[in-house]
Formats: C-alpha cells, sequence, structure tokens
C-alpha cells in the first residue's frame, strides 16, 4: 500500500446515482483530510459512456492491471458486488462496496478471508449509521433497557438485481444490531404479491437480555420512504425518530473519509475487527431471515 505521502489511485465501478457522487467527492475532496489522498484513475461502466465530470471510461481489464490503482468503489447493483470484489482482491486492490457485501453469508466470510490473505481492505459502506438523525437517535437509547421493540421500513418496489429483501434492506437490520447488540432470530417470513410489486417481510428477534425485538420491511408503489420505530424501554418509549440538524460534511464524503483512515493505516485493529464482526453477523442473520421465510412463504391472491 503506498505510505501517506504518496496518492492512492482510485476508480468507481458503476456510475448510478451513488457512482457519480463517488466521483463528484473524489474530485472535491474535504480539505486536509484522508480523502484528498485519494486519486480518481478513471470509471469503469459496462455501458460505453461519455466522460463523467471530465473523467474517461476505462475497461474493467486495465484497471485490474495497472500498477497506479490501488482501490476500487463498487457502486454495481447487489447481485453484481461479490464478482467484482472478488476480481479486485485477487489483482491486489482495496475495495469500498455499497451494502450488501455480496447476497450470502458464505461469500461475505470468504471474501473477508481474501482481503485478509491479500493484506487488503475490504470496506463496506454504511452511511445509514452516518446519518445525524441516527446518530442521535444512538445516544438516545445508549444506556437505556430494552423491553420491546419494533422498527417497520417501508418504500417503493424492489428492483431487480438488489436481492432477497433482507438483503436489501440491510440498512435496518444494521440499526438494530449497532443499537441493541447480537441478536438471535426467532421467527420470520414473506407475503408477497409479485402482480402488485408488494412484498412485506416480517423478522422477529432477541436480544441477548431476551427482549423481543420486530423488524418489518414492506415495499409497494405508492408506499413512502418512511422508517417507523417503536422502543420501549423500562423507563418510557421511543415511537418517533429524534430530528437532528443536517450536518455540513454529506455522507458519502464522510464514508469516504473513513476509507481512507483505513488505507492510510488511521483506524485501528480492534476498530476493524468490530465493525467485520457487525457486518458479518448482520449478513448471517439476513441469510438466516431467508431460509426461515422461504420455508414458510405465504402468497397472497
Amino acid at each position: 500500500m503506498p505510505d501517506q505521502g504518496n496518492m492512492i489511485g482510485t476508480v468507481v465501478v458503476g456510475i448510478g446515482t451513488a457512482g457519480r457522487v463517488r466521483i463528484r467527492d473524489l474530485l472535491s475532496p474535504l480539505p486536509s483530510s484522508p480523502s484528498e489522498k485519494l486519486s480518481l484513475k478513471g470509471f469503469i461502466s459496462r455501458r460505453t459512456l461519455e466522460n463523467q465530470q471530465d473523467i474517461q471510461q476505462i475497461s474493467l481489464d486495465e484497471a485490474l492491471s495497472r500498477e497506479d490503482i490501488h482501490a476500487a468503489i463498487i457502486c454495481t447493483e447487489n447481485v453484481s458486488h461479490e464478482e467484482n470484489i472478488r476480481k479486485f482482491l485477487e489483482a491486489g486492490k482495496h475495495v469500498c462496496v455499497e451494502y450488501p457485501m455480496t447476497l450470502s453469508f458464505a461469500s461475505v466470510k470468504q471474501l473477508c478471508e481474501l482481503a485478509d490473505k491479500k493484506g487488503k481492505i475490504l470496506h463496506e459502506e454504511h452511511i445509514e449509521l452516518l446519518t445525524a438523525e441516527y446518530k442521535q437517535l444512538k445516544k438516545d437509547v445508549t444506556g437505556k433497557n430494552l423491553v420491546e421493540g419494533t422498527l417497520h421500513f417501508t418504500g417503493g418496489p424492489l428492483q431487480p438485481g438488489f436481492g432477497f429483501i433482507a438483503f436489501s434492506g440491510i440498512a435496518r437490520l444494521t440499526w438494530l444490531v449497532d443499537l441493541f447488540g447480537e441478536l438471535t432470530v426467532t421467527s420470520a417470513n414473506v407475503e408477497e404479491d409479485k402482480e402488485k410489486k408488494y412484498i412485506k417481510m416480517t423478522a422477529h428477534f432477541q436480544t441477548k437480555d431476551k427482549s423481543p425485538l420486530t423488524w418489518i420491511e414492506e415495499r409497494a408503489p405508492g408506499l413512502g420512504r418512511v422508517k417507523n420505530i417503536s422502543f420501549r424501554f423500562d423507563t418510557g418509549v421511543m415511537d418517533c425518530l429524534p430530528v437532528a440538524p443536517r450536518e455540513s460534511i454529506g455522507l458519502f464524503m464522510q464514508d469516504l473519509n473513513l476509507f481512507g483512515q483505513k488505507l492510510l493505516g488511521l483506524v485501528s485493529s480492534e476498530q476493524l475487527q468490530a465493525e467485520r464482526k457487525r457486518i458479518l453477523h448482520c449478513l448471517e442473520l439476513a441469510d438466516l431471515i431467508r431460509e426461515l421465510s422461504q420455508a414458510c412463504t405465504h402468497n397472497s391472491i
């Protein structure tokens, strides 16, 4: 890996909304931050595109072979994450990837082992933990004893390539694990009406203290993108998300700086291990939810 005096050549893979934001942030890094060490060398897309913000398109093979490219930021649809991660790690490149890292727990374990073998950083973006709203929520929850709780997310229909709903919605599961610690799945089911593009997943958990938690992920045309919470503590009930002022640094820029900190060796091994443990736990839970749901899938008529 380049030392702190050198630039870290970086490519963006996938040019959707997130990919364009990544390019923007790489071209305008936060002054005196780790993101200033990342130098954008090009972007990769399955489509043949014009320059993006004056940055040229390059081929995947070129990115994998060039010695001046040290890292890739993967912004493709979920179903192609695993293949792209594997190729860049095998080529000796660091990787930043949108959540979920892959669509199965087994493949995530393999990729983490590959990253360790290659001595490379494998960073899974979790901007949902960086929002001002969530940071305030975590402060409000810390130190309280949960009696029971529910997190109900609604949103538009799932897009092709996003995978099983427990994986596409891993951000909400990450909230619950980050707030309340490791969880045990007790039951899960999915109701689906494919013609109406409606799907509802309900997963039940227990915390280490045996407190029940419910996660509901509901998607259909016309449903607003909303998170509803109901957390009952021994001191009272929290039934709405806190209002927090918007921060001056964008979420993707915050994540880019975290990736940069890891590349520059500024994140402790204890922090890295704790983060990986959380990521693996969440993806293992998602896999278990999928197994339980597929065993008792209910198709609405």
